[in-house]
C-alpha cells in the first residue's frame, strides 16, 4: 500500500517570535535549513535579530526582521498580519517569545504577574491564532508550536507566574490541536529543560563543560539540540503529531522522586 501523507505538507515559510538569541536563534536557522523562508522578532535586541537574519540569509533564504512585543497585548496580532504579508504566507508558526520571573508567590506583585502572563500566554494566544487563521485561510494546513518549558509539566519554587503561563500554554495548545486538525494544521509543545542561553546565563558555555549531577546526560542542552526536535515538529515527517509536549530536558523530569528522596537539605526552598 502506497501511504506517504508526509509528502502532502511541503513548508517554505515560517515565523519564530523571540528569534535574536537562544533557542528562537537556533531555530530560526534550522528552518532555513529545511528550505523555509523565515520571519523574524525581538523584543529589545534588534542588532541580535539583524544577526539571525544574517544567518538565514546566509543559507539562500529570505529573512524579514519585526520587533514584537508580546506584552502590548493588542498589537502583538499586528505584527503577525505584518510578517505574514512580508513572506507572502506563513505555513510553520513557532511562539518561542517568553520571560520569566524569580518572585515567590507572597511577594509576587500583579503587575508582575501580568507582564509574565501576557508575554508567556495573551501575546502568544494572539500571534498562535492570526497563524492559524492564515492557515485556514490558505488551506495547505500549517505547523504551530509553542516553546514552553519543563515547567508546563513541574512547578519552580519562585515562578508562580511563570509555571501558571506555561501550564495554560500547554492547555491551549491541546485545544487548538483538537480545533484546528481538521483543517490540517497541527498543534504541539516543546518543553526544554535548561539549556545554555541568555535566560540562563550560560549562552556563551559549551553545555558540556557544565556539570549538572541532578540530571541524567549530566549537562544542560544546547539550543541546537532543542531547534531539532522543532525542525522535526515543522517538517512533513511529523504529520501524525498534534497535541502533544515533546520534553527536551536531558531527562530532568524524570528525577522528581529521586531527587526528592536525596535532598539533603533546605536550599530548594528558595529560588
Amino acid at each position: 500500500m502506497d501511504f506517504s501523507p508526509a509528502s502532502d505538507f511541503l513548508p517554505t515559510t515560517a515565523i519564530v517570535t523571540g528569534s535574536d538569541s537562544g533557542i528562537g536563534r537556533a531555530t530560526a536557522v534550522a528552518l532555513a535549513r529545511a528550505g523555509m523562508d523565515v520571519g523574524i522578532t525581538w523584543h529589545t535586541d534588534q542588532a541580535g535579530a539583524e544577526g539571525t537574519a544574517k544567518e538565514v540569509r546566509s543559507l539562500d533564504r529570505k529573512a524579514i526582521v519585526a520587533h514584537l512585543d508580546t506584552t502590548d497585548v493588542p498589537r502583538a496580532g499586528d505584527a503577525m498580519e505584518h510578517l505574514i504579508a512580508e513572506l507572502g504566507g506563513v505555513d510553520v508558526f513557532v511562539n518561542n517569545a517568553g520571560t520569566g520571573d524569580g518572585t515567590k508567590f507572597l511577594d509576587l506583585d500583579y503587575a508582575t504577574w501580568m507582564s509574565t502572563l501576557d508575554t508567556n500566554l495573551n501575546g502568544a494566544f494572539l500571534c498562535m491564532q492570526a497563524a492559524a487563521r492564515h492557515m485556514v485561510g490558505a488551506g495547505r494546513g500549517g505547523r504551530i508550536i509553542a516553546v514552553s518549558s519543563v515547567h508546563e509539566h513541574q512547578p519552580r519554587v519562585g515562578s508562580s507566574a511563570y509555571d501558571a503561563s506555561k501550564h495554560a500554554l500547554g492547555g491551549l495548545i491541546k485545544t487548538m490541536a483538537l480545533e484546528l486538525g481538521n483543517f490540517g494544521i497541527t498543534a504541539n509543545t516543546v518543553a526544554p529543560g535548561e539549556i545554555a542561553t541568555p535566560m540562563t546565563g550560560n549562552e556563551d558555555k559549551d553545555p558540556t563543560s557544565i556539570d549538572r549531577p541532578g540530571v541524567p546526560l549530566g549537562r544542560p542542552g544546547d539550543a541546537r539540540e532543542v531547534a531539532a526536535v522543532i525542525a522535526f515538529l515543522a517538517s512533513p515527517a511529523s504529520s501524525y503529531v498534534t497535541g502533544a509536549s515533546w520534553v527536551v530536558d536531558g531527562g530532568m523530569l524524570q528525577m522528581g522522586p529521586q531527587a526528592g528522596s536525596h535532598l539533603t537539605g533546605n536550599d530548594w526552598r528558595e529560588p
